[in-house]
């Protein structure tokens, strides 16, 4: 259970980030959570929580903004008075394209959220996070499962991995975990959005349990780490694709 510890979760009104934000609140935490665009969608998660006897607070702000990173952590201390889990779980993750036709902005995007991000908020949980704490950033098995037109994403993702590692050494002798979640195909908006049926139901026809992953599969996974019975994983990549490798 995580009773009485706080938590921060970016990009956490849909999809994976959401089922992390509920699953964190059902076992006692309370979560602080960043979105980007949609109100309605933030204020539902909120509304959810609560109807179920947790708390959380929503933080609009886009993480394509190189301040807003520390602007939330800031802003979630504020609230919570102190912090103990951080999950790493925003991410951009556009329309396919091959490196000669991809615009050089579009990677500066890209990296700027889901490297740069990441960075920034171990940087503040290296400071501030309270000995004993979980750090959990969110991959992809794109990163081993590479294939043409995903160059800015995997990079992108890549460099987390190596972080995780990195931060691992850096802040054991605190008792805190770094560990990344590696999801395979789950079942989500942005997955639906991007690929055909078809694909969707090739993908899940080669995974051994034979269906997409769920939001919940990934979030249980993240808490079991955000927990007590985590405490000796750390430096991992935990690859929740199903058994996809």
């Amino acid at each position: 259970m995580l009773t009485g510890r706080n938590a921060v979760v970016t990009g956490g009104s849909r999809g994976i980030g959401r089922a992390i934000v509920e699953r964190l609140c059902r076992d006692g935490a309370h979560v602080v959570f960043n979105y980007a665009t949609s109100d309605d969608a933030a204020e539902e998660v909120v509304r959810t929580v609560q109807d179920n006897g947790g708390k959380a607070w929503a933080i609009r702000l886009d993480l394509a903004d190189p301040d807003a990173p520390e602007q939330l952590m800031e802003a979630a201390e504020a609230q919570l008075g102190g912090l103990d889990i951080l999950v790493n779980n925003a991410a951009l993750c556009l329309t396919p394209s091959l490196i000669a036709d991809t615009d050089p902005a579009v990677f500066d995007k890209v990296m700027t959220v889901n490297t740069r991000t990441v960075f920034m908020t171990i940087r503040h949980a290296a400071r501030r996070m309270r000995d004993g704490g979980r750090i959990v950033n969110i991959s992809t098995a794109n990163t081993v499962r590479l294939g043409p037109g995903i160059s800015a994403y995997a990079a992108s993702k890549g460099a987390v991995e190596q972080l995780t590692t990195i931060a691992a050494h850096e802040l054991g002798a605190r008792g805190i975990t770094v560990n990344t979640v590696s999801p395979g195909a789950t079942d989500t908006d942005l997955l639906r959005g991007t690929n055909q049926p078809q694909a969707l139901e090739a993908v899940a026809g080669m995974t051994p349990l034979g269906r997409l992953g769920e939001p919940s599969d990934v979030a249980d996974v993240v808490a079991f780490l955000a927990g007590h019975d985590g405490r000796w994983i750390t430096g991992q990549n935990v690859r929740a694709t199903g058994g996809l490798a």
